[in-house]
């Protein structure tokens, strides 16, 4: 099995913030992302609506709280 790489949350903040990953919460169901979501952070859902026009050279950060 392959290992997932982990980041620190310092080091995800600062991609973030700086624009070069998108953070999302990983849950499928749109009441817990609602109720466990971190600031800047999109749904599961938005990123499935979005993915076409996402740009490919950013990072995608997935977490579940």
């Amino acid at each position: 099995m392959t290992q997932v790489p982990r980041s620190a949350p310092e080091e995800v903040r600062e991609k973030v913030l700086s624009g070069k990953a998108l953070l999302v919460c990983a849950y499928a169901n749109e009441e817990k992302f609602l109720r466990n979501h971190l600031e800047g952070a999109i749904s599961l859902a938005e990123l499935e609506a979005r993915q076409t026009s996402l740009p490919k050279d950013h990072e995608i950060i997935f977490y579940c709280a």
